[in-house]
């Protein structure tokens, strides 16, 4: 892992992270637009009123460098399934391993399910390969009525106990 990773910890976002988790989530899924010809996707849809929403009913993860936000994920449970979203770093530190440190942090928190899911475009193929590096394994495509082909990814809890 990359010496940037090793010296940042994810921790809980708070209610007052929301307008800066919501400007940093427009500037990163704005490539993800970009790969769909400028759709407007979900992310870059969302109110602050809703992301405060999500801050109340999900897990969401924040990772700052000094008082800068540069990444974040947010995950739910559902029935015995991670449901993890919204993944996202900072452009200018991406490729640093803090992807993957969110991921697991995520995943160290939801440490009692079967499973993880998660979904990204087939287009993203630099996501795919992080998923895949991961250990999460494309199970299904569907596409919107947007005629985006969305990849399913999902990757089972070795360490769960039933």
């Amino acid at each position: 892992m990359h010496t940037e990773a090793m010296n940042l910890w994810p921790e809980p976002a708070q209610p007052l992270d929301a307008p800066e988790l919501l400007a940093l989530q427009r500037l990163c899924f704005q490539s993800e637009s970009d790969l769909l010809g400028g759709l407007p996707i979900p992310p870059l849809m969302q109110s602050l009123e809703s992301l405060q929403t999500d801050l109340q009913q999900q897990t969401v993860l924040v990772l700052r460098s000094g008082d800068q936000l540069i990444g974040s994920v947010r995950a739910h449970q559902q029935n015995h399934t991670c449901h993890v979203g919204r993944l996202m770093v900072h452009p200018s530190h991406q490729g640093k391993g803090l992807g993957q440190l969110l991921m697991q942090h995520i995943e160290e928190k939801f440490a009692g399910v079967q499973r993880y899911e998660l979904f990204t475009a087939k287009v993203s193929v630099g996501n795919i390969r992080l998923y895949q590096k991961l250990g999460y394994q494309i199970f299904l495509e569907r596409e919107t009525p947007q005629a985006v082909c969305l990849v399913y990814l999902e990757k089972h809890n070795k360490k769960h106990n039933p």
